[in-house]
C-alpha cells in the first residue's frame, strides 16, 4: 500500500486521514500496555503509602524496596512511553499517513518493547532487582533487568525512526509545504527521545551489563549518575509534551476554536528540544565530583526552560478567550465561565494544566541552587513528580484517551461514560492533592524520601511527619480508586461502549495568524544548536569527571545482607 497523501494546501493542511483497522490494532497494543501498567504501578503506589503510614506490614517477605521499584520503573518509564509511542503513532497515521512495511516496523518496535520490559518485570518481581527507578550504582541488579532495559529503548528507537520516515515520505510527496504541526511536534518530541536516551544506553550497555556480569570488579558512581540524568531530566519533556501536543491542536477543536499560532507553538517545542538536555546537573547539584560553575551554568540553562512552558500557557488562555469572545461571552471572565466544563475531553486536561502550575513553581525551587539545598533528597522531590508527571500529563493522557480510544476502536464516548470521567478526573484531583501537598510539607520538615516507614530511633523531629504519612495513605488510597474507575473507564470505551464513530479532534489555524517561517523546517539548524548546547554543557566537566574520579565502588546487591 503507498503512503496516504493529503489533500490539502500548504496554508490549511486541516484535512486528516482515516486510519485503518491494521493501524488501530497497533496503536492500541501500545495503549492496552499502558493501561495494564496503570493498574499493576498502581497497585504498588497503594502498598507503598500504607507501609510508610507505620500501620501495615507487606505480606509473603515482600520487601518495600522491591515494591517502590515496581511502582517507579512501571509508571515512570513503561505506562507513559507505551503510551506515548501509541499516541504519536496514532498522531502521524492522522496526518501524514503509514504504509504497510512501516507499520511491519512499528509491530517489530512494539515486540522488542514487550520483550524487554517482560524482562525487567521478572526480575524485579523475584527480588533481584530493587535498585528503584533511578537504578543508581553501586546498587547492583540482576543482569536480565539491564538488558531489559536496554531492549526498551532500542524498541523505542525503531518507533522513533517509523516517525522520522513517515514525516520524510511525506515532505517527498508534498514538497514546499509546511510539515503539519503534529507531525512537527511528535518529530521534536522522538528527536529529544533519541538524544537523550543516548545516555541511558550508554550507562547501562558500558558500565552496568558487564559490571552486573562480572566482567568488570568496579563502577565509576559519578559517570552513571551523569549518564543517567544527562536521560532524566530530559525524560520529564518527553513525557509533558505529548501533553502539549494536545493542549495546542486538540483542546481548541473540542473548546470549538481555532490554534492561536502555529509559530508559536512550534517554537515552544523547539525551545523544548534546546533546553530540556543540557540541565542534569541540576539534579546533582549536592553531589561531589562536579565543579561548582557547571552546576551554575546548568541550572540557568534549566531555568530556560520556564519560557516556552510561559509561552504554552500564553497560547492556552489567549486560545480560551478568543474562543468564548466569539461565542458572544463578554465581560472579564464570560469567556470562562462558558467553557466546555461538562465535557471530560476538556475537563480532565484543563485540571492537568492547572496542576502545572504549582509544579512549575516547585520544579523552579528544586532547580534553584541554594533552594534545592533544603529539599533534596527530601519527598518533597517525590510530591513534586506527582504533580507534574501523576496529574499534569497523567490527567491530560486521560483525557485524551476518552477521545481516541473509542475513536479507534469504532465505539462512541458516552454521555454516562463521559460524567463517570468527570468523577473520575475529581477523584484523582482530591487523592493527588491529598497525597502530594502532604509530601510537599512533610519534604520541607526533612523527611527521606526513598525510605520506608521508621522512627529513627525515636527522634523527635520524626514525630512530626507521622501525620503527613499518614495523609499519604489517605489520599493514596483515594487516588487508587481513581486508578480503579479509569481502568473500568478504559475497558468500557475499549470494549463495551455502544459502536460508532468518534472524532479525532484536529483544531485549524485562526486564518489572521501570522504565516508560519519556513525556517521551522530547518532540521540540520535544530539539532546543530541542540547538540552545541549539549557539548558546551557537558564536554569540560565530563572530561574532568573521568580524569579525576575516584575508586570505583564494588556492587551492593539489595537487600545489602546478600553480600
Amino acid at each position: 500500500m503507498a503512503i496516504k497523501k493529503l489533500n490539502v494546501s500548504s496554508s490549511t493542511q486541516t484535512e486528516s486521514l482515516p486510519i485503518s483497522k491494521p493501524e488501530s490494532r497497533l496503536y492500541m497494543s501500545f495503549i492496552y500496555v499502558a493501561f495494564i501498567s496503570l493498574f499493576i504501578g498502581g497497585l504498588m503506589g497503594l502498598l507503598q503509602v500504607f507501609v510508610r503510614s507505620g500501620r501495615f506490614t507487606l505480606p509473603w517477605g515482600i520487601d518495600y524496596y522491591q515494591v517502590l521499584t515496581v511502582h517507579g520503573v512501571i509508571l515512570g518509564l513503561v505506562l507513559t512511553t507505551y503510551f506515548i509511542i501509541g499516541f504519536h503513532f496514532s498522531l502521524m497515521g492522522k496526518t501524514v499517513g503509514i504504509s504497510d512495511k512501516q507499520r511491519k516496523v512499528a509491530w517489530l518496535a512494539f515486540w522488542v518493547m514487550v520483550i524487554g520490559t517482560v524482562m525487567t518485570a521478572v526480575t524485579i518481581l523475584l527480588g533481584k532487582a530493587s535498585v528503584l527507578y533511578t537504578f543508581y550504582a553501586p546498587l547492583k541488579a540482576h543482569p536480565v533487568f539491564y538488558i531489559g532495559l536496554a531492549l526498551v529503548v532500542v524498541g523505542s528507537w525503531v518507533a522513533g525512526f517509523v516517525n522520522w520516515r513517515q514525516v520524510y515520505l511525506w515532505k517527498k510527496a508534498h514538497p514546499g509545504e509546511k510539515t503539519p504541526l503534529l507531525a512537527f511536534m511528535v518529530t521534536i518530541n522522538t528527536l529529544l527521545w533519541f538524544i537523550a536516551s543516548l545516555g541511558v544506553a550508554a550507562t547501562v550497555l558500558i558500565q552496568f551489563i558487564p559490571w552486573s556480569l562480572g566482567y568488570a570488579e568496579t563502577i565509576n558512581v559519578l559517570v552513571s549518575r551523569t549518564l543517567f540524568w544527562y536521560f532524566g531530566h530530559p525524560l520529564v519533556y518527553f513525557w509533558l509534551l505529548p501533553a502539549y501536543m494536545a493542549w495546542y491542536a486538540v483542546i481548541p477543536k473540542i473548546i470549538g476554536g481555532k490554534i492561536f499560532s502555529d509559530s508559536l507553538a512550534r517554537m515552544s517545542f523547539v525551545l523544548f528540544l534546546f533546553f530540556s538536555i543540557p540541565v542534569g546537573f541540576h539534579h546533582q547539584l549536592v553531589e561531589p565530583g562536579i565543579d561548582a560553575t557547571w552546576k551554575f551554568i546548568q541550572v540557568v540553562l534549566t531555568f530556560m526552560v520556564a519560557i516556552p512552558s510561559l509561552m504554552t500557557a500564553f497560547s492556552m488562555f489567549a486560545t480560551f478567550e478568543i474562543t468564548g469572545r466569539r461565542k458572544g461571552f463578554g465581560g472579564l471572565f464570560g469567556w470562562f465561565k462558558h467553557l466546555p466544563w461538562k465535557d471530560v475531553r476538556f475537563f480532565a486536561p484543563f485540571v492537568g494544566m492547572l496542576a502545572f502550575i504549582p509544579g512549575g513553581a516547585g520544579g523552579l525551587i528544586n532547580a534553584s541552587h541554594q533552594m534545592n539545598a533544603v529539599i533534596h533528597n527530601t519527598i518533597w522531590v517525590t510530591g513534586h513528580f506527582h504533580l507534574t508527571v501523576a496529574t499534569t500529563v497523567m490527567l491530560t493522557f486521560f483525557g485524551i484517551s476518552y477521545w481516541l480510544i473509542p475513536h479507534l476502536t469504532g465505539r462512541t464516548l458516552t454521555k454516562k461514560i463521559n460524567k463517570l470521567g468527570i468523577i473520575q478526573t475529581i477523584v484523582w484531583t482530591i487523592g493527588m492533592t491529598i497525597m502530594s501537598g502532604a509530601m510537599h510539607i512533610q519534604g520541607l520538615l526533612g523527611a527521606p524520601r526513598r525510605s520506608s516507614y521508621s522512627e529513627y530511633g525515636g527522634g523527635e523531629q520524626v514525630t512530626e511527619w507521622i501525620g503527613y504519612q499518614m495523609a499519604q495513605a489517605i489520599g493514596g488510597t483515594i487516588l487508587f480508586i481513581g486508578i480503579i474507575l479509569m481502568v473500568y473507564i478504559f475497558v468500557k470505551l475499549a470494549f463495551f461502549a455502544p459502536k460508532g464513530e468518534e472524532e479525532f479532534p484536529i483544531a485549524e489555524e485562526e486564518e489572521d495568524a501570522e504565516p508560519t517561517p519556513k525556517w521551522f523546517e530547518n532540521w540540520k539548524l535544530w539539532i546543530g544548536i541542540t547538540v552545541a548546547l549539549i557539548l558546551f554543557a557537558y564536554t569540560i566537566p565530563f572530561v574532568d569527571i573521568i580524569q579525576n574520579s575516584p575508586p570505583g565502588s564494588v556492587p551492593f546487591d539489595w537487600p545489602i545482607g546478600n553480600n
